[in-house]
C-alpha cells in the first residue's frame, strides 16, 4: 500500500473502460496543462502507473497499451495529465478560477460594445453586470465558450453585443518598416496601400471592444504620429 503525502495528489485518467492513475505535483501538473515547458520528471513523483496507487496495483502493459496505442511513458504521462482528473486545494481551485475570471472578463470587454453607442463597454461595467447576474465559473471550461454564454445573461442587465470594427490605420513612413509586423498582429487585415513616401495604410478588422487598445498602441508605435479612423462598427 502506497501513502499519499500532502505534497502530491493521484492524477486519475478513465477511458475504454480501464482507470489509470499517477502521483503528480500539482503545482507542476497544472503549469503544464497552461503550456509551461516543463520536464514530465519534474511532474511525476513515480515511474510507476498504476491503476489503483493507494492499493499498489500497476497499470498492466495490455490495458496501456490498449488505451493510449503505447507503452512509452512519457507519452502516457503527459496525456494522463493533459486529459485527467487532477485534485485541487481550496487555494490552488481559488486562483485558477481568480485567473479564469479575468480572462472571461477581458474576452467579452474586448469583443462587444454597447449597441447605443457602438462603444466599447468599460471593465468595471462588465464586471459588475457579471455579480448581478451571479455568474458562475467553470475552471475547466474553455474562456470562450464560457463568455459567449455569459453575455447571453448580460444581455438580460445592460445593452452589450458581440461585435467586429473596421479600421484604417495610417503610419508614417519612418514608422512603417519598422512597426509592419506589429501592426498586422492586430487583427485581421483586409486591404493595404503604400504611398509614394512610403506611408503604409491598412484597413483591419478588429474586435469591437478593441477599439481603444488598438489606438493606444498604434500611439506607442509612432509615439503618436500613427491615425486610427473607425470606418465601420457591426
Amino acid at each position: 500500500m502506497i501513502q499519499v503525502s500532502k505534497e502530491y495528489v493521484i492524477a486519475k485518467y478513465e477511458s475504454h473502460g480501464e482507470r489509470f492513475e499517477i502521483l503528480v505535483k500539482p503545482k507542476e501538473a497544472l503549469e503544464l496543462r497552461k503550456g509551461k515547458s516543463i520536464s514530465i520528471s519534474d511532474i511525476v513523483v513515480s515511474d510507476n502507473i498504476y491503476k489503483d496507487v493507494k492499493k499498489g496495483l500497476k497499470a498492466s502493459p495490455s490495458s496501456l497499451k490498449k488505451v493510449f496505442g503505447t507503452l512509452d511513458y512519457e507519452t502516457i504521462v503527459k496525456e494522463i495529465i493533459m486529459k485527467g482528473e487532477i485534485p485541487l486545494t481550496s487555494e490552488q481551485r481559488k486562483e485558477i478560477l481568480e485567473s479564469k475570471r479575468k480572462q472571461i472578463l477581458n474576452f467579452i470587454a474586448k469583443n462587444t460594445i454597447d449597441p447605443k453607442t457602438n462603444m466599447p463597454i468599460p471593465l468595471s461595467r462588465i464586471e459588475n453586470a457579471m455579480e448581478q447576474v451571479k455568474v458562475s465559473i467553470d475552471p475547466n471550461k474553455d474562456v470562450e465558450q464560457q463568455s459567449l454564454q455569459i453575455i447571453k445573461e448580460l444581455v438580460k442587465i445592460i445593452p452589450i453585443k458581440m461585435a467586429r470594427a473596421l479600421v484604417e490605420i495610417t503610419i508614417p513612413a519612418k514608422y512603417s518598416s519598422r512597426v509592419k509586423n506589429q501592426v498586422q498582429s492586430l487583427g485581421d487585415i483586409k486591404k493595404s496601400r503604400w504611398l509614394s513616401d512610403g506611408t503604409w495604410i491598412v484597413e483591419m478588422e478588429i474586435p469591437a471592444g478593441a477599439q481603444s487598445e488598438i489606438i493606444n498602441r498604434i500611439n506607442s508605435l509612432t509615439k503618436g504620429e500613427g491615425e486610427v479612423k473607425i470606418l465601420q462598427v457591426s
